[in-house]
């Protein structure tokens, strides 16, 4: 299965649908990170509400991004402790694709990044214009993982020129 999908789909059909089915694993990859909220029965919460049920189900979790989340998801954070040791994340400021990977079988990929303007999680008004493909077509989903995998290990920090900017690169690198 190969899907152009776009605006409030992306929300519906990989935030909500296919991200808390996850068996085994999901990894995020977003440049922006801010405190999305989701529709959970009656009411909004937030999406790390969800991650955090699946940290609870023994779901690996690994979380890329470019940048600091601002204050209202560090507060959301806060709330769910089992996220400190079941959220595995890497800051690095070159991150700039989007995608989702659950359990190697299903991916997105496109533009939008994990924020409520960007997945279609705000209203018609608030939202933006973002577009993407779902997978389950496993060469497309082996070469999404393997960029990811490759920012995750650190394949590209001795090279990277931006690691001043980089928590992790002393980590990566030994530096």
């Amino acid at each position: 299965m190969l899907e152009y999908i776009t605006d409030r789909e992306i929300y519906k059909r990989v935030i909500q649908e296919r991200v808390p089915q996850a068996r085994r694993f999901v990894w995020l990859a977003t440049a922006d990170l801010k405190d999305l909220y989701v529709e959970k029965g009656r009411k909004m919460a937030p999406f790390l509400e969800v991650l955090s049920e699946l940290v609870e189900r023994q779901v690996a979790i690994r979380l890329l991004h470019a940048k600091e989340p601002g204050p209202n998801f560090r507060r959301d954070f806060d709330r769910y402790p089992n996220l400190i040791e079941g959220l595995e994340q890497i800051l690095c400021p070159r991150v700039h694709f989007k995608s989702i990977v659950v359990d190697g079988e299903f991916a997105y990929s496109g533009s939008a990044n994990l924020t409520g303007a960007g997945v279609g999680a705000k209203s018609v008004r608030r939202r933006n214009f973002e577009a993407g493909i779902i997978t389950t077509d496993r060469e497309l989903i082996e070469a999404m993982m393997e960029q990811f995998d490759a920012v995750w290990c650190g394949r590209h920090c001795v090279s990277c020129g931006r690691t001043e900017y980089c928590a992790a690169y002393v980590d990566m690198i030994g530096g």
